[in-house]
């Protein structure tokens, strides 16, 4: 299999044939039905409302919520909680692909990548004739919020090189840490089965706003001070940090090509991530396209496009 945040030489690749699944979205509460469709090359991905009738190319400049999940607007069509089904396409080296939605949100399975991982390994994955890119990252650029923090800076290495600390003090998350070069056999067997969290304590502040509606112990690690209330309990001793990093994974594949980097970060979320991006396209000398330097036969290769865009909350 092609590197993870792949080594620049190679082609594009897309899925080899349409798979789907039906579940319930994290926040919405609603049942929603998915399919990863193969996709030309270049097109890279996209989310398709397909009760809407609208495209939602998955770029970070189109972010418009950060609020415990990862959404994307484009005027009022939404999707939201794309950050999974992007690690794990990110994951299986997979660029180009069309993923169709009945609903405003990717359905949250059982709040990891895995699902979405099975599924494509389900569905196959093909090279294509076009050559990949890549973002090599040329100089530091960190952003910040109080204590936490996030930076890409240059690597030696082919693909993305992550490391990240998260800390919830007096809960059964504690501190914890992880550094990891990204390969698809680090990210399948390290990141991908890891699932999301959350307090107790705001399950019912969350849903008091309209957040978690779908949430329950099958979608979610709950954690109630030192207490972890699922009762299989976790599925590794730092799940809590792994699945932080797996968002990374999935936040950072919004860049629209793998990256070429170093990734360091300190209680960084979806909000850092994208603002991490952000900041990154604002400054055209912190970056610039690597193409892979195979040549392109059959359908002409669309070229690798980004753009800056204000910062969200």
């Amino acid at each position: 299999m092609d590197g993870f945040f792949p080594v620049v030489s190679g082609r594009r690749r897309t899925l080899k044939s349409a798979i789907g699944c039906v579940g319930i979205g994290l926040h919405s509460g609603n049942r929603v039905s998915l399919r990863l469709c193969p996709a030309p090359a270049g097109q890279g991905i996209v989310f398709r409302r397909t009760d809407l009738g609208v495209d939602l190319p998955a770029r970070h400049d189109l972010v418009s919520d950060t609020r415990l999940c990862t959404a994307l607007s484009l005027g009022e069509a939404r999707v939201g909680t794309v950050e999974h089904v992007m690690a794990a396409l990110a994951g299986c080296g997979v660029d180009d692909a069309t993923v169709e939605l009945d609903g405003p949100e990717v359905p949250i399975l059982d709040g990891s990548a895995a699902p979405f991982v099975f599924l494509i390994d389900c569905a196959g994955v093909t090279p294509t004739p076009a050559p990949r890119e890549a973002i090599e990252v040329l100089k530091t650029v960190r952003v910040g919020d109080g204590e936490s923090w996030a930076e890409l800076s240059p690597s030696p290495r082919a693909g993305l090189d992550a490391t990240l600390s998260i800390e919830f003090e007096g809960t059964a998350v504690g501190h914890q840490a992880i550094s990891l070069v990204i390969t698809p056999d680090a990210f399948r067997t390290v990141l991908a089965d890891a699932r999301t969290f959350t307090l107790a304590e705001d399950v019912a502040r969350l849903r008091a706003v309209g957040l978690a509606r779908g949430g329950s112990l099958d979608n979610a690690v709950v954690v109630d001070g030192p207490l972890v209330l699922n009762p299989g309990g976790l599925r590794h001793p730092e799940e809590f940090v792994r699945h932080k990093l797996l968002d990374v994974v999935g936040d950072l594949a919004l860049a629209g090509a793998p990256l070429k980097a170093r990734f360091r970060g300190h209680r960084s979320g979806h909000a850092l991530n994208n603002r991490l991006l952000r900041a990154l396209f604002a400054d055209a000398s912190a970056w610039r396209v690597q193409d892979s330097g195979v040549s392109a036969g059959g359908p002409a290769h669309m070229p690798l496009a980004v753009a800056a865009a204000p910062a969200v909350a």
